[in-house]
C-alpha cells in the first residue's frame, strides 16, 4: 500500500514530461516558415537622404531622424575614455537628444534634464510626477517635446481606467513647459516632421499635434496598445501595434495598408519595436521572435528570419545590413534585401534595447548591463564598456554620450 502513492507521483511525472514532449512537438510542426526575400521585388539599394537637419540640433530624434535608422555618417571610434558621468538618479531606458549644446534625458522616475554637452553639469531639471519611457525630441526654436505616461504607479495595466498621458513642449533653454496636450499614457518617442509632433498611446490611438500650439489635429486608432514611435518616410507614418499588426498612414491621418506578424502556434506575435524604413521596406522585429521585412508601398511581407527570442529592439540600417538584437542574446545583421544572415554575435544577455550605429561602428547594451561596440561590417568585437542596459548610445561631433542604467557618461576617443 505505501507503494502506491510513489506509483502515482511517477505516473504523473511521465505524464507531464509526455506532454511537454508533445507541446514541444506540436509547436515545431506549426513554427511559421521564415519568408526569404529577393531585391528584385520591392527594393531599392538607396537610403534617402534624411530631411534637413534643424540649425543648431545634432541629434534630433529617437532613432536620429525621422526613418529611424539610428545610423549616421562619422569618423568616431573606440576606444573611449570618460571626461564626465552625471548622475540621473534613476533608470534612463531611452537615449537623450543633443542640440543647442545641450544633452537631453528623461529618466523612468519622470525627471526630464538639460545637461551641458562639454561639462556635464546640470542646466535644469523637471519632475513632472510621471513615468516616463522615451526619448526626447530636440526641434526647431529651442524646443524639447516629451510624451509621457501615467502617474505611478509605472505598472499600471494598459487600458486600465483614470489613467492618461500627455505630451509636453519644453523650452530648451530654461525647461519650462511651453504647452502641454493630453493624451493616453503613451511610450512613443515622439516623431517631429513639418512642424508637426506624432506619438501614439496604450489605447492604441496615434495623435498627430501641432508644435506650436499643441492643437489635436487628427487621431487615428488602432486595433491595439502602441508601444514604439512613428517613422515617416515619403509621405507615410508607419508605427507597430500590440494587435500584432504593422500600421501605414497617410500624413493626414488616413489608413493606407495594414500589415501581419507571421506568428506561431501558440504566439501572435505583437509590435513593441520602432520601425526604421529604408531601401522601399519597413524593418521591424516582434515578439514571436522574428525580424520582418515589409514594402514600404503595399505592406506585403517580403522577408523574415527567426532569432530565437522576443525582439523588442529596434533595427538599425546601416548601408545593406538590418542590425537587431534579441532575447536570446543573440545580435544579428541581415541582409536588407534577402534576410539571409550576414553574421551574428552571442553576447552575454538579453537585449532589449536598440541599437545605433556611429560611423561604422555598432553599439548595443545587454539587460547583464553591458555595452557593445562592434564593426558593423563583420561583427568582430571592437569594445566593451560595463554598463548599460537597453538603446546605449547617442553622439555629436567629437563626442560620444554612453547611456548607463542611471549614469549618462560623456565621452572622447582615447
Amino acid at each position: 500500500m505505501r507503494r502506491r502513492p510513489l506509483l502515482i507521483a511517477v505516473a504523473a511525472l511521465v505524464l507531464a514530461g509526455a506532454a511537454l514532449i508533445a507541446i514541444a512537438v506540436v509547436q515545431r510542426l506549426h513554427r511559421v516558415a521564415d519568408v526569404h526575400g529577393s531585391a528584385r521585388v520591392e527594393y531599392s539599394a538607396r537610403i534617402p537622404a534624411p530631411i534637413g537637419p534643424v540649425p543648431g540640433v545634432q541629434w534630433s530624434m529617437y532613432g536620429v531622424d525621422a526613418a529611424r535608422t539610428r545610423a549616421i555618417r562619422s569618423t568616431l571610434r573606440p576606444p573611449f575614455r570618460k571626461v564626465w558621468t552625471y548622475h540621473a538618479g534613476s533608470l534612463v531606458e531611452f537615449p537623450p537628444g543633443v542640440g543647442y549644446g545641450r544633452v537631453f534625458l528623461s529618466t523612468n522616475a519622470g525627471k526630464v534634464a538639460s545637461v551641458n554637452v562639454a561639462t556635464g553639469l546640470r542646466a535644469w531639471k523637471r519632475y513632472t510626477g510621471r513615468c516616463v519611457a522615451a526619448s526626447p525630441a530636440v526641434g526647431a526654436f529651442g524646443s524639447v517635446f516629451m510624451a509621457f505616461l501615467n502617474k505611478p504607479p509605472c505598472n499600471r495595466s494598459v487600458g486600465a481606467k483614470g489613467i492618461d498621458g500627455e505630451v509636453v513642449r519644453f523650452a530648451a533653454g530654461f525647461g519650462h513647459a511651453i504647452w502641454t496636450t493630453r493624451t493616453g499614457p503613451s511610450e512613443s518617442s515622439p516623431l517631429l516632421i513639418f512642424g508637426k509632433v506624432y506619438v501614439g498611446d496604450w489605447n492604441g490611438d496615434v495623435w498627430a499635434l501641432d508644435g506650436s500650439h499643441g492643437a489635436v489635429l487628427w487621431k487615428f486608432h488602432a486595433g491595439g496598445a502602441i508601444k514604439g514611435g512613428i517613422a515617416y518616410a515619403n509621405g507615410r507614418l508607419y508605427f507597430g501595434s500590440y494587435d500584432g499588426h504593422l500600421y501605414c498612414l497617410s500624413l493626414a491621418g488616413k489608413l493606407l495598408w495594414k500589415a501581419k506578424a507571421q506568428g506561431s502556434f501558440l504566439h501572435s506575435g505583437r509590435f513593441y519595436a520602432t520601425p526604421a524604413v529604408a531601401h522601399g521596406r519597413v524593418y521591424i522585429g516582434s515578439t514571436d521572435g522574428k525580424e520582418y521585412s515589409f514594402g514600404a508601398r503595399t505592406g506585403t511581407l517580403r522577408w523574415s528570419h527567426s532569432t530565437g527570442g522576443f525582439v523588442y529592439s529596434s533595427t538599425a540600417i546601416w548601408r545593406d545590413e538590418a542590425l537587431v538584437g534579441s532575447y536570446s542574446r543573440r545580435f544579428y545583421a541581415f541582409d536588407t534585401a534577402t534576410g539571409a544572415e550576414r553574421w551574428r554575435f552571442d553576447a552575454n544577455g538579453p537585449i532589449s534595447g536598440s541599437p545605433t550605429v556611429i560611423g561604422d561602428v555598432v553599439y548595443f547594451a545587454t539587460l547583464a548591463q553591458r555595452t557593445y561596440a562592434l564593426d558593423a561590417r563583420t561583427g568582430k568585437l571592437l569594445w566593451t564598456f560595463p554598463d548599460g542596459k537597453y538603446s546605449p548610445v547617442v553622439a555629436a561631433g567629437n563626442r560620444l554620450f554612453l547611456v548607463g542604467y542611471g549614469l549618462v557618461y560623456g565621452m572622447v576617443e582615447k
